[in-house]
C-alpha cells in the first residue's frame, strides 16, 4: 500500500519573517456568524428556460462554507442545485423548506421575497 503525502496547499514552508501571518489564519478570522448575516431567499426563473429555481444570496462567507450549506440544503430539499459566488440554487419551489432549516441552523436574519 503506498503511503500518501501531506502537502500544504499554502506553498510556504518556513519563514524568517517575525511578522508573517498564514492566509489560512485569516479566513477564519474573516467568517462571520450566521446570526449577523442577512440571506434573501427568492423564486427566479429568468435565463433558466422557464424552469422555476430557489436562490438564496446574501452570504458572507467563504466559499467552502457555501459549498457545504448548498449540499446540506439539496439533501435536506431532496432537489439539485449547485452553488455560485455568495449564492446557492436549489431546483424547484422550496423557498419554505429552506427558510425553516436556515432559521433552525442560526440564519435569523433571513428573509423570503
Amino acid at each position: 500500500m503506498a503511503k500518501k503525502k501531506l502537502y500544504n496547499n499554502s506553498g510556504i514552508v518556513y519563514s524568517t519573517d517575525n511578522n508573517f501571518r498564514n492566509e489560512e489564519a485569516e479566513e477564519i478570522e474573516d467568517s462571520v456568524l450566521p446570526s449577523e448575516q442577512k440571506l434573501k431567499i427568492v423564486l427566479d426563473k429568468k435565463h433558466r428556460a422557464g424552469k422555476v429555481v430557489t436562490l438564496i444570496t446574501g452570504f458572507s462567507t467563504k466559499n467552502k462554507e457555501i459549498e457545504l450549506l448548498a449540499k446540506q440544503l439539496k439533501a435536506y430539499c431532496g432537489s439539485g442545485g449547485s452553488f455560485d459566488e455568495n449564492e446557492i440554487i436549489i431546483q424547484g419551489d422550496h423557498r419554505q423548506k429552506v427558510l425553516q432549516w436556515l432559521l433552525q441552523k442560526g440564519y435569523s436574519k433571513t428573509v423570503k421575497i
